[in-house]
């Protein structure tokens, strides 16, 4: 059974930068797409990037584009979200998600994933505020 573990949020002022880490056990990455899915107090879940389980194309969406970078090192059985120029809207719970796809992930597999939020496993989330 994969599980998944988030890392890496904390609070930061405007402009600021943080990096989440999701880090599995159980199983490997290298079969899954991974996603990191936010979701603010009163809100939708948002898919804000995802990624296959090769090196296809990843997706973000427009509120983030330009400003978050997601990678995987399956070496470390890690996916990575930096975070810059964060604003007071990226304020909220922020999850990992993984999704299993045959290899290569399709990068309509991949937008899907972050556009209707799903995942096979999730992790519990870690939480980002953006404040001064």
């Amino acid at each position: 059974q994969l599980q998944l573990v988030e890392s890496g949020g904390g609070l930061v002022p405007p402009g600021g930068s943080l990096r989440l880490s999701c880090t599995a056990s159980g199983s490997t990455l290298d079969s899954y797409a991974i996603g990191w899915i936010r979701q603010a107090p009163g809100e939708e879940r948002e898919g804000v990037s995802c990624v296959g389980n090769s090196d296809g194309r990843p997706y973000y969406s427009d509120s983030v584009k330009g400003r978050f970078t997601i990678s995987r090192d399956n070496a470390k059985n890690t996916v990575y979200l930096q975070m810059n120029s964060l604003k007071a809207e990226d304020t909220a719970v922020y999850y990992c998600a993984a999704l299993q796809t045959p290899s290569p992930s399709s990068d309509s597999t991949v937008q899907a994933m972050c556009l209707m939020t799903y995942g096979d496993f999730w992790g519990q989330g870690t939480q980002v505020t953006v404040s001064s």
